[in-house]
């Protein structure tokens, strides 16, 4: 996924984004609300990690900006905020989660891929390609009871082809979700990857749609 990080706090917000990188995230960290809005206005971002007391203003009110705008880009907020009243404030104003510090990586890493499922319309982390078994939750891919692993960067194109089934992303796009801001991008870096995908999981997993593009195949 493409993450905006709105944290400025920034030990925490260097561990968050270390650690969701390393997931095979693109993420893009600010430590402002100016910034936040300045970088959602430029980028289709999946999803925002929000804190709620930054320097020029509170969360909150981001958020409900966001959402009058009609903007429903997915919101975990990350805070320490911990009362009853707080949560129900942030959930209330249009929060997809609520996640307050200090909170364990892992579990931060399983909310991302929960909040992302159910906006793709399939809240089951199971699913079926093919002969392809995939776990979305644990990143796991079995064929024939046999495991196949990927590095973070292969698994974040084939999960960007997973959320979108049918659907053709450009070479362009699939950069976007792989690679933050300012990341040098080899020209042809994409295509290695898919190259390295299908010889891993098969031929047929991603369809090349000529000067389109890449869609997700039919695994067989």
């Amino acid at each position: 996924m493409r993450i905006l990080l709105v944290e400025d706090d920034t030990i925490l917000g260097a561990a968050v984004c270390d650690h969701i990188s390393a997931d095979g995230h693109s993420t893009d960290w600010v430590t402002r609300l100016d910034e936040a809005a300045e970088h959602l206005a430029a980028v289709p971002y999946d999803l925002v990690l929000l804190d709620l007391m930054l320097p020029d203003g509170r969360g909150i009110g981001f958020l409900r900006g966001m959402r009058s705008r009609g903007d429903v880009t997915p919101v975990i907020i990350l805070t320490a905020l911990d009362q009853i009243s707080d949560r129900i404030e942030g959930l209330n104003a249009g929060a997809d989660d609520y996640l307050t510090k200090p909170f364990d990586l892992a579990e931060l890493s399983a909310r991302l891929a929960a909040v992302a499922r159910r906006y793709c319309g399939n809240p089951n982390p199971l699913v079926e390609l093919g002969e392809l078994q995939i776990d979305l939750a644990t990143r796991g891919i079995w064929r024939a009871g046999k495991r196949i692993d990927l590095t973070a960067r292969e698994w974040a194109l084939f999960e960007a082809l997973l959320q979108h089934p049918g659907q053709v992303l450009s070479k362009g796009q699939l950069e976007d979700r792989l690679y933050a801001f300012g990341a040098e991008v080899e020209s042809n870096t994409i295509e290695v990857h898919v190259s390295r995908l299908r010889k891993k999981l098969g031929a047929r997993v991603i369809e090349t749609m000529r000067g389109l593009g890449y869609r997700l195949g039919d695994g067989r």
